[in-house]
Parts: structure tokens; C-alpha cells; sequence
């Protein structure tokens, strides 16, 4: 039988105080938990331990010859990583692994994935699949494997690349060339007053940098990725995509992945320049909040592009033309090609190799759009259902 257990992890006062913040998508939860599942069939789920846990209750079933895995997501809120954790827990069932679930409050929650690192260590687990939300995790990773656990990255890889031992994740450089040309094809010529909706503004995560520059690089804005920042492009000029024309960026505004903070962002970028007509986000759940600023106020035939291409509210969102085009990504197959590999690097298999020309093993993306663009390779809203989320 499953059984599931939760422990509160015990951060500064001032991260609990944030946790009490909750955010529509990709934002925070209430609480930093960890679950711990093994392996076996059937068995109550998470939600329904969580008040036995509360009080200091639950249970594992661990045996003593089963590999320990923790799992530490950058939050628990945002589907894309809710569908991580489903596919790693089934695949922990099928290989017979012991996985435990830890997570941040919020996307740039770095000290409770910290904390949750340093449980791995504590407890003995064999290895950690990990989305890091910043740099500041690196520290404890290598004292990880100083240790002896196998580190693996999920989604977003660190910086450096080989502060783990291999990386599964999305091209993300790709996907935002892909959304890129894509919005450049649709403006057919027209200026291009573009708002950038960013994950952050005072960090810098791969993920970021690489969607949003190769936006700009697909829009023919930029011609190389700079990994040291966003926001270093002219802010004016002409862009090569499409057939081509001026260009303007109003802004580089955070949104920390969320519905609120792509409301915010877009409301900021709108007080800079009410033309704005090509509108970049990080995620679907920001997009879904520029969405609303821009019909309260009552601006029309804005293009707006994404990356995730999640079952919900992603494609829902392509369907209803609120977003134009979304780069879709496979979190599932990131899950689990990371829990095989460190059952199989546990066992002294050698680990997977890179793709080459990158420094991660990359997982596969495409475009998803009812709306094709000459010389932009993409599948259908109805295909992308068929594989959203990915496994």
C-alpha cells in the first residue's frame, strides 16, 4: 500500500510569512510540504493525509533496499509542475522507487528548495531531481553530491550547467524562436510595439533569459542569446522575421509566471506605451492575466504568444484565440527520463549523454497554433491535446 507522509520544512520567519501569499498559477502556496510516497499499488493520496501530517502524524513505507528520490519542484501551483509530480510518483510506483515531494512557496523561492536539498542529504536518499529556481541552489547541490547523491535538473538547468549530473529539459531558446517567428509571420510588416513579460527582474534564470531572447532572436531582434541579463536588446530598430519592419520594445516587466503578475506587468508596459500590439510571456498563466488588462481595456487584435502548452489553461487559451501561438513543452518526459536515470545511475549505469550541440539532454518542443505561419513548422491545437503535459 502507498502511504504519504508530510513535513512542514522549517524556513526563516520572513519565507513563512510569504507563504501566506497565493497566487492564481506558478506563484506561491500556502505552505512548503514534502510528501514521501513509496513505491506499490494503489493507496490514499497526499491531499487526504494532510491534516493526519498537520499534527505530526503519517507514515512511511520504506524498505530498506528501495532507492530514495526527492523531488523538489519550484512550486506546487502551477499545473506544469503538478503533472512533473504525478508522472514521477507514477514512475516511482512502476521502478520501485521512494520518492519524497518538497517544493518552494513561489517561482525565486530558493531557500525551501535549499532546505528540502539538505532533508535528501539528511535522510540518505540516492539521488535528487530537481527544478532549480535560481543560482542560489548551486551551493547545496554540490554539497549533495559531495555526498554522493546524484543531482539531476528538471526544466530549467543550472548555471553551471554541470553543477548536476545531467539536465532534462525543454530547448528554450527553441521554443521562444518558435513564438517568435511565428508573432513576426502575423504582423505582416506592420511595426511591432512589443511589451516582454519576464519571469523575473532581479535574478537571472536560464529559463528566462533563454525564452525571452530567443523570442527576440526569432523576431529577428537580437542575433545571439546574452545569458548574463534580459533586456539588453535596442529598444528600437527593425526586426528581420516575417517580411520584416520597425520595432519597438516598451518593456521588461516580471510576473513571476503568474496570472497577477502578468496582470501587473501588462498594465505597467501599457502605462509606458498604450500601442502595444505583440505581447511576449513567459508562461500561460501570465499570459492569461495580460489578457484581462487588455480587454478591460478594450484593445483588440493584440498578438500574444506563450511557452508551456499545458492541458489547462494553455491550449484552452489557444483554442479561445486569447493566446495566438504557445511553444509546447513535455514536463511528464522530463519526470520520467529523471527518476529512470538516477534509478539506473544508483545502479551503476552509466548516465544518459547530452544532445549534442547542448548542455542538457533536451526533452523536445513544438509549436502549437490553429493559425500557420509560412515557414513555421507547428502541430494543431487538437494535436497538442493528444500530448499535453507530455509522459
Amino acid at each position: 500500500m502507498r502511504t504519504t507522509r508530510f513535513r512542514r520544512l522549517q524556513v526563516a520567519a520572513g519565507l513563512l510569512l510569504a507563504g501566506s501569499l497565493t497566487a492564481a498559477a506558478c506563484g506561491s502556496s500556502t505552505d512548503d510540504t514534502e510528501t514521501s510516497t513509496s513505491a506499490g499499488s494503489g493507496g490514499s493520496t497526499a491531499s487526504s493525509e494532510a491534516s493526519t501530517a498537520a499534527s505530526g502524524g503519517g507514515s512511511s513505507s520504506s524498505s530498506g533496499d528501495e532507492v530514495g528520490v526527492s523531488l523538489i519542484l519550484k512550486n506546487t501551483t502551477n499545473q506544469f509542475f503538478v503533472s512533473m509530480q504525478k508522472s514521477a510518483e507514477a514512475e516511482a510506483d512502476k521502478i520501485g522507487v521512494e520518492l519524497t515531494v518538497a517544493a518552494g512557496k513561489e517561482d525565486g523561492d530558493t531557500a525551501s528548495q535549499i532546505t528540502a536539498i539538505e532533508n535528501a542529504v539528511s535522510k540518505g536518499d540516492q539521488g535528487i531531481l530537481i527544478t532549480p529556481n535560481g543560482d542560489a541552489v548551486v551551493p547545496a547541490i554540490k554539497k549533495a553530491r559531495d555526498a554522493g547523491l546524484l543531482v539531476i535538473a528538471l526544466d530549467t538547468p543550472p548555471n553551471p550547467a554541470d553543477s548536476v549530473d545531467i539536465t532534462f529539459a525543454t530547448d528554450n531558446y527553441l521554443a521562444g524562436q518558435l513564438i517568435g517567428q511565428w508573432a513576426a509571420a502575423q504582423l505582416d510588416g506592420k511595426k511591432a510595439t512589443i511589451a516582454m513579460l519576464d519571469l523575473f527582474n532581479d535574478k537571472v534564470v536560464s529559463v528566462d533569459t533563454r525564452r525571452d531572447q530567443g523570442f527576440l532572436n526569432g523576431m529577428g531582434i537580437i542575433e545571439k542569446e546574452d545569458p548574463s541579463g534580459n533586456g539588453k536588446e535596442p529598444a528600437t530598430g527593425k526586426y528581420t522575421g516575417g517580411k520584416g519592419g520597425d520595432y519597438e520594445v516598451v518593456c521588461h516587466e516580471p510576473t513571476k509566471g503568474s496570472a497577477d503578475g502578468g496582470k501587473t506587468a501588462m498594465e505597467t508596459c501599457l502605462s509606458k506605451n498604450p500601442d502595444v500590439n505583440v505581447v511576449y510571456t513567459i508562461n500561460e498563466p501570465a499570459a492569461q492575466g495580460a489578457d484581462g488588462v487588455l480587454k478591460s481595456e478594450g484593445k483588440e487584435g493584440v498578438i500574444i504568444v506563450s511557452v508551456d502548452g499545458g492541458c489547462k489553461p494553455g491550449l484552452e487559451l489557444v483554442a479561445s484565440g486569447v493566446i495566438g501561438a504557445t511553444a509546447q513543452q513535455y514536463p511528464g518526459k522530463m519526470a520520467t527520463l529523471g527518476m529512470q536515470a538516477i534509478k539506473d545511475l544508483a545502479a551503476g549505469k552509466p548516465k544518459p549523454a547530452v544532445t549534442p550541440g547542448l548542455d542538457f539532454f533536451n526533452t523536445g518542443v513544438a509549436l502549437v497554433t490553429d493559425t500557420k505561419a509560412d515557414g513555421v513548422e507547428s502541430i494543431s491545437v487538437a494535436d497538442g491535446q493528444k500530448i499535453c503535459w507530455g509522459a
